[in-house]
């Protein structure tokens, strides 16, 4: 190969770091949540893609703060149990027998991989639940169905956020790998924790970090446009434009867009659900132009120009 055939091909190459400059200097020291799931986490090369994109952004210079929970690797370990898996509106039941299950597998199996795949790239993850230093407090959720509350175990709804444990670790340059696991706000409930959607919990984090964004990791391209009848993905929308829509989504959309709609409304700058499935889907979606997925951002005031609102 000659050396302008060797230049030619690397010009591509020189183009997307460019791309990605401004967005860079825009955002050097900004946190960043990101809610790993969907099948990035059982694919052994969307994982490995997955660790190299959060290990980037930490040497791009922000400050990657990583949620997760584990719903495929619960069912399985469930069902290794004996312990059948019922879901009623939408959220797993989880009986005290079946939190064992989960708290041994988000925080003794799906966290301790992921540490592992990001400790390949340098002495930079540390793992910890919502319970650790009252991270996550959580009291039991009830859902409605038919007009009827429901009890569905120990499925908590967060009612209070501690980023102490975090912001320490941002601060020494960790990256915090988060179990979706809450403390019971109950004092009298010693010993007991909640499970809670990690949707909802990297929304909360995201807000009481004044994160500059939140990335929910799907199994979709984004938000359809007209689904089943279109696959046209919104590219972009206001949090009014997606209230507007949350009655009409699918049951597995919802937490992730109400998450979204959390965020932008409490001080994120911008929410973003991307295909998970596509490796390196995260560098894709925040260092190019054309990004892949669909972003929400706050309402603009009536007095505010829509081009100074900074966007990641």
């Amino acid at each position: 190969m000659t050396n302008v055939t060797r230049k030619h091909t690397a010009l591509p190459k020189a183009q997307i770091l460019i791309e990605a400059l401004p967005w860079l200097t825009r955002h050097n020291g900004r946190t960043v949540v990101i809610k790993f799931g969907g099948n990035a986490m059982v694919d052994d090369e969307l994982k490995a893609a997955f660790a190299q994109d959060v290990v980037f952004l930490h040497h791009a210079g922000l400050k990657p703060v990583v949620v997760h929970g584990g719903g495929p690797q619960i069912s399985a370990a469930l069902d290794r149990h004996g312990i059948v898996s019922e879901f009623k509106a939408g959220l797993r039941v989880t009986t005290e027998e079946a939190m064992d299950v989960v708290r041994m597998v988000l925080a003794g199996q799906v966290q301790r991989e992921l540490v592992g795949l990001l400790n390949q790239h340098g002495s930079l993850a540390v793992g910890l639940t919502g319970e650790d230093a009252r991270t996550i407090t959580a009291t039991k959720h009830q859902p409605e169905i038919d007009g009827e509350l429901i009890d569905i175990g120990r499925v908590g709804e967060i009612t209070a956020i501690d980023t102490g444990a975090i912001e320490a670790l941002l601060a020494d340059g960790r990256i915090p790998v988060v179990s979706s696991i809450a403390r019971s706000q109950d004092e009298g409930d010693t010993g007991h924790v909640y499970n809670v959607n990690a949707d909802t919990a990297a929304a909360a984090l995201a807000a009481a970090l004044g994160a500059e964004t939140l990335m929910v990791l799907t199994d979709v391209e984004g938000l359809y446009e007209d689904w089943p009848h279109s696959d046209e993905v919104i590219s972009r929308l206001t949090a009014a434009e997606l209230e507007k829509l949350l009655p009409e989504l699918s049951a597995g959309m919802v937490p992730k867009m109400e998450g979204c709609l959390h965020a932008v409304r409490n001080g994120v700058n911008t929410a973003r659900v991307i295909d998970g499935r596509v490796p390196h889907s995260i560098l894709l979606e925040i260092f190019t132009d054309e990004g892949i997925g669909t972003m929400v951002v706050p309402d603009r005031k009536p007095d505010e120009n829509p081009d100074a609102q900074g966007e990641l």
